[in-house]
């Protein structure tokens, strides 16, 4: 039990650290970037929570009764499931399955049914069905849940809300929770855009935060502990040699699509802006073979548009018509949209919350009759914004509105960086 208290002791140590940080005047800034700190070197290879719990040799949960949160993203830097490598640890009992959105392969697109693991003959007990919290009878049996989740970085994405539920449900019970913390996919360093309203508070947006959060699962469950006074007995199994500013592609860890639509780093970087649209009555590209890199819809002028968004000259991206039939059983599946391909020419000036706002200011100029712009307050989260999009407001002066939120946002959040 040695191992274990040294990684909850390192957990706390990096707290204290970060408070410390939070406490002193220079409490408003983050960790610098890289390349204003080492010219942008390169760094060993990064070891997510799970290799770094495989090399202490399982420490922290020897002797447990173990529930696993996971789905296709918990591997380990060589390729093993966490699955797999919990079922063959020493002194370690994996008891079930428990399997967020999309559920435990990360192929379904819907409500997702319990099931049995055919490869462990485990039960998978699904949060993202006529419940989204794990029940007594779920968790009959164990004294330990594990959490290993790849997070998008998006507020609206739900495995940090599955993540909170978990440690409530686990707080009630006297049952202790580790996360093994993997990156933030579009980097830990950079926050945008506004707070969402009380009204969006919800699976889609646990806690008040800018879309773009900044911060990696472990990190967010440590913020959710704290900020709501779950009282969880949370550990963080924290990744080794990842830094703020890495993307994901720095890190050396293969991709693997943490949801159907979710496919490569292209997707993940706009994800923050096209996403928040995805509630209106446009296509975002679900049922192509490029969801969130391009967006359209009937009625939509593509290269009107598309010469529009390059007319703002946005720092980072520009954008080409198209036209493309999302598959049945899509939103607008087998109808023709017609919009506009993101291509996105430099992701570190790229603002990519900015980039949705500007989207859905050039849609409401163009074609507000057709436009359900009301219909993005839940994945954007602010009325406010859309009502000054409805009244013709400047998007970059809209944008500048949110500096508030992203600032007590970053104060905020000091107190519970690892990294």
């Amino acid at each position: 039990m040695a191992a274990a208290a040294l990684l909850q002791g390192s957990d706390v140590a990096r707290a204290s650290s970060a408070s410390a940080r939070e406490q002193s005047p220079r409490a408003t800034a983050d960790p610098p970037k890289r390349d204003q700190r080492e010219g942008g070197q390169a760094h060993e290879p990064v070891l997510a929570g799970i290799d770094v719990l495989e090399a202490d040799g399982f420490a922290p949960l020897r002797g447990r009764r173990v529930g696993l949160i996971t789905n296709q993203t918990g591997r380990s830097r060589q390729g093993v499931s966490t699955i797999d490598l919990l079922m063959k640890a020493k002194e370690v009992t994996l008891v079930a399955l428990f399997s967020p959105e999309h559920g435990i392969r990360g192929l379904v697109d819907e409500r997702v049914a319990s099931s049995r693991d055919d490869a462990t003959g485990l039960a998978i007990h699904s949060l993202y069905d006529a419940t989204r919290r794990p029940t007594d009878a779920m968790l009959t049996g164990i004294d330990t849940l594990v959490v290993d989740l790849q997070d998008s970085g998006a507020r609206f994405y739900t495995y940090p809300a599955t993540t909170a539920y978990v440690l409530e449900e686990a707080a009630k019970r006297n049952i202790r929770v580790l996360v093994l913390d993997r990156p933030n996919p579009i980097d830990g360093f950079d926050v945008e855009g506004p707070v969402q309203d009380a009204s969006a508070i919800g699976f889609n947006g646990y806690v008040p935060m800018p879309i773009r959060h900044g911060l990696t699962l472990g990190e967010l469950a440590r913020l959710f502990n704290g900020e709501k006074s779950i009282g969880a007995n949370l550990t963080v199994v924290a990744m080794k040699n990842w830094r703020r500013d890495d993307w994901f592609d720095a890190t050396g860890l293969v991709w693997t699509n943490p949801s159907p639509n979710m496919r490569n780093m292209v997707a993940a970087t706009v994800y923050p802006g096209i996403g928040a649209l995805e509630g209106t009555n446009l296509s975002v590209g679900r049922g192509t073979d490029q969801p969130f890199e391009q967006l359209g819809a009937p009625w939509i002028d593509g290269p009107a548009l598309a010469a529009a968004l390059n007319a703002r000259d946005l720092p980072g991206i520009r954008f080409y018509p198209v036209t493309f039939t999302p598959s049945a059983g899509a939103k607008l599946g087998g109808e023709a949209c017609h919009g506009v391909f993101v291509i996105v020419t430099d992701r570190d000036r790229l603002k990519p919350v900015r980039v949705g706002l500007e989207i859905a200011a050039a849609l409401w100029k163009r074609h507000g009759a057709q436009f359900k712009l009301e219909d993005a307050a839940y994945l954007f989260g602010s009325k406010a914004t859309l009502e000054k999009i409805r009244a013709g407001v400047e998007p970059a002066a809209i944008a500048a509105t949110w500096a508030a939120d992203e600032a007590k946002w970053r104060l905020t959040r000091a107190k519970y960086l690892l990294y």
